[in-house]
């Protein structure tokens, strides 16, 4: 057996043991906003509910490994002591994803995952219209575990309301566990899917993705592509040149039949199962052809 003293082994690498061997963890997809009105939005899985009267959930903010920086969420609920919990489902999952690419503060995630702001009733921050269950929280207190790289920031939060999308209700008007669809985090690139099992979203920590917000409106509001395709498609760096898109055209006669049909469904749905294999910038050039 395997044994290891955390205090002699770096950090990161003890990190990737726990998260491997700690999971599923459920997703804390927190909404926050700062004193001048900028709105942070970001996936957190060090995360659970710890208490139903008073309602107490509870998620932490580690301190980066790397180089030991906070992140916004932790700095703006020390300011403004609230906070919005989104769950996250498997048609978000991706958008959720892209939301943890570290954009510079004000930056809006809502907007690069492609993701809708919708208005709190008690507290500042904005819910993510798109999550079948949000809470509307205060942050009764946030507890420190330390102040090297990897420390955790737990973060209390009590309930003040929580909104369910009646989508997901069976017929007695109880959370129908299929319906939900609840995702979970798992070591490495790993997600559980609740009620089919694990699956793999590459991180988008090493480059910073363009966003949904930046995916031509055509793209955008496909009637074929789903949300977790505009995710997947706003995680690329940049987009490929004309030069590149018209060498792909020029040596497929696949893509010649699909673009010569004119059908954008046919384009999209092509697009899509690029993407299902892992084919993003193909997807991407076939999608720019049609402009």
């Amino acid at each position: 057996m395997l044994t290891i003293d955390p205090n002699n082994i770096p950090t990161g690498k003890f990190h990737g043991y726990l998260l491997k061997a700690v999971a599923p963890r459920p997703i804390a997809f927190a909404s926050t906003i700062d004193k001048k009105g900028n709105v942070n939005l970001s996936p957190f899985s060090f995360f659970n509910v710890f208490s139903s009267k008073p309602p107490i959930m509870i998620f932490s903010a580690n301190r980066r490994v790397r180089d030991n920086t906070t992140k916004h969420t932790l700095e703006n609920v020390l300011k403004t002591k609230e906070v919005v919990i989104n769950v996250v489902n498997h048609d978000i999952v991706q958008q959720a994803s892209l939301s943890s690419t570290e954009y510079a503060k004000d930056v809006n995630e809502f907007e690069k995952a492609g993701l809708t702001m919708l208005r709190s009733e008690m507290v500042k921050p904005f819910r993510v219209a798109e999550s079948p269950v949000q809470f509307e929280c205060k942050v009764n207190e946030v507890i420190s575990l330390g102040k090297e790289g990897g420390a955790g920031n737990l973060i209390v939060c009590e309930v003040l309301k929580m909104h369910i999308n009646e989508a997901v209700l069976d017929e007695n008007g109880e959370i129908d566990q299929h319906k939900i669809d609840l995702v979970s985090r798992m070591g490495g690139n790993w997600y559980c899917r609740s009620n089919l099992g694990m699956f793999e979203v590459p991180k988008p920590l090493s480059s910073i993705g363009i966003g949904v917000d930046k995916i031509p409106s055509a793209i955008r509001y496909s009637k074929v592509l789903t949300g977790n395709d505009l995710g997947i498609l706003g995680n690329v760096e940049r987009l490929p040149t004309k030069e590149e898109v018209e060498d792909y055209v020029s040596h497929s006669i696949e893509v010649k039949r699909i673009l010569s049909a004119d059908d954008v469904s046919q384009i999209h749905k092509k697009a899509q199962e690029l993407i299902a294999t892992n084919d993003v910038m193909a997807a991407w050039k076939l999608l720019l052809a049609n402009k």
